[in-house]
C-alpha cells in the first residue's frame, strides 16, 4: 500500500461526466476465515488536488467505502 503524504504514481484525470472507465488491479495473496486465497487487492486511496496521498483504505468494503 501507498503511503500517506506521498506523492500519487500516477495521474488523475476528471471525470465529471462520467464517460472515462479505468480500473487498475493488483493481484496477489489474500486471506478471509483463515483460509490463503490468490485475487484482486483492493486499496482506496483518497488524493488531493496537488496528487498527495492524504488517506489510504486498505480493507475496502465496497458497499461502504464510498460513504
Amino acid at each position: 500500500m501507498l503511503a500517506k503524504g506521498t506523492k500519487a504514481p500516477f495521474h488523475l484525470i476528471t471525470d465529471t461526466d462520467l464517460t472515462i472507465l479505468k480500473t487498475h488491479e493488483a493481484w496477489g495473496e489474500k486471506k478471509m476465515y483463515g483460509k490463503v486465497t490468490e485475487g484482486t487487492l483492493r486499496t482506496t486511496y483518497i488524493v488531493d488536488e496537488q496528487g498527495i496521498i492524504i488517506d489510504a483504505i486498505g480493507r475496502v468494503d465496497t458497499k461502504k467505502t464510498a460513504a
